[in-house]
C-alpha cells in the first residue's frame, strides 16, 4: 500500500520567539562582493572590516559601561559572536554594536562574527529583541524602533507585541513618549527622567518646564501627575477631571493605572486589579488554578523569564 500523504511541512519561525527563531537556522553564508565563500558558522573577522547600522534602535551607550566591557574583553576575549550581513565591501553590525565598540578599546584586531543575509525588516527586528533581552534600550530608543518598524515596514502593534514579548499596551505607551517635545525626551534617553515621570507629564501645557520641575525637586510619579491635572485648563463649572477625586481609589478614571492593569494582565494570562489611594494600594492577580498560582510564585521568584 502506497503512502500518498505530503511530508510536513517545516513550519516557519514566527514572531515572538526570540533571537534564535529570527536568525533562523541556514546554514548557507553570502559572501560580501570582491570575498572569497568561507564555510558557514562563526568566524572571525577584523574589526575594521564592519560597520554600524545607521538605524539601529540603540543610540545611547554609557561610556563608564563600555570601559567594563572592553576591560572584561581585553582578559576574557569577545565570548558572544556580533551578528553582521554583507554590506557592499564591507559587513555592517546587525547585533553586537556595543561589542563591537569595546572590543575596539581592549584593542583587539580580530573578533567572532556569525554573517547573515537578511533584510532591512530583519535586521531591525534581531537589533531590536537583542537590545530589549539585555534591556540596553532606554524608553525612547525602544519607542523610535518600534515606530520604525510600523511606518517604514508595515508591523502592527499586535505583531511587535509578539515579537519582544511585550504587551499590546506597553507598545502603545511608549509611542506616546514620541509625542513629547525633544528635550524632555532626551532627558529619558540621559535617564535624568523615568518612564512614568515622562508619560505623566504628556499633554501637559508646558511640558518641558514641568520636566525641568520634577527634577530640580526629585518629585515622584504620582507627584507628578497631580501637577500635571492641575496645571491643565479646568472644564467649566468646577468639576474636576477624571482620576482626580482625592482619596480613595482613582482606578476607574485614572488611563495609567488601568493601562498597568491591562499590562500586567497580558503579561501574566490573568485578571490584574489595581486598587490606588493617597496613601498606597493594593494588587491583587486572580487565578483559577493551582498552576496558574505556581506559575506567578516562580514569576515573583524569578524562576521564570
Amino acid at each position: 500500500m502506497t503512502d500518498n500523504t505530503a511530508p510536513a511541512r517545516k513550519p516557519r519561525p514566527g514572531l515572538g520567539r526570540g533571537l534564535s527563531s529570527l536568525l533562523g537556522d541556514s546554514t548557507r553564508e553570502a559572501p560580501v562582493s570582491g570575498v572569497e565563500r568561507q564555510p558557514s558558522g562563526v568566524r572571525l573577522l577584523s574589526v575594521t572590516a564592519m560597520v554600524p547600522h545607521p538605524d539601529q534602535p540603540r543610540r545611547h551607550f554609557d561610556e563608564a559601561a563600555l570601559d567594563d566591557l572592553a576591560a572584561s574583553i581585553a582578559l576574557r576575549g569577545l565570548i558572544q559572536p556580533i551578528v553582521v550581513r554583507p554590506h557592499g565591501k564591507e559587513y555592517q553590525i546587525v547585533a553586537g554594536e556595543r561589542r563591537w565598540r569595546a572590543a575596539q578599546r581592549a584593542r583587539l584586531h580580530e573578533v567572532p562574527v556569525l554573517v547573515r543575509e537578511l533584510s532591512d525588516a530583519e535586521t531591525m527586528e534581531i537589533a531590536l529583541v537583542e537590545n530589549i533581552q539585555r534591556q540596553d534600550l532606554n524608553a525612547i530608543e525602544e519607542a523610535d524602533a518600534y515606530r520604525k518598524l510600523i511606518g517604514e515596514f508595515g508591523h502592527t502593534q499586535d505583531a511587535l507585541a509578539k515579537l519582544v514579548h511585550k504587551s499590546r499596551s506597553h507598545i502603545a505607551n511608549l509611542l506616546r513618549l514620541l509625542d513629547l517635545p525633544a528635550p524632555v525626551q532626551q532627558l529619558v534617553v540621559t535617564q535624568q527622567l523615568s518612564m512614568g515621570h515622562a508619560r505623566a507629564i504628556i499633554g501637559a501645557p508646558d511640558p518641558e518646564a514641568l520636566a525641568d520641575r520634577v527634577i530640580a525637586k526629585g518629585l515622584s510619579v504620582r507627584e507628578t501627575e497631580r501637577l500635571a491635572r492641575e496645571a491643565k485648563p479646568q472644564p467649566l463649572g468646577g468639576a474636576q477631571p477624571r482620576g482626580s477625586r482625592g482619596g480613595g481609589n482613582a482606578t476607574d478614571g485614572d488611563a495609567d493605572i488601568l493601562a498597568l492593569e491591562q499590562q500586567l494582565g497580558d503579561a501574566l494570562g490573568l485578571n490584574v486589579r489595581i486598587a490606588h489611594g493617597e496613601k498606597g494600594g493594593t494588587l491583587t492577580i486572580s487565578y483559577s488554578t493551582l498552576d496558574q498560582l505556581d506559575m506567578v510564585c516562580q514569576r515573583l521568584s524569578g524562576d521564570v523569564i
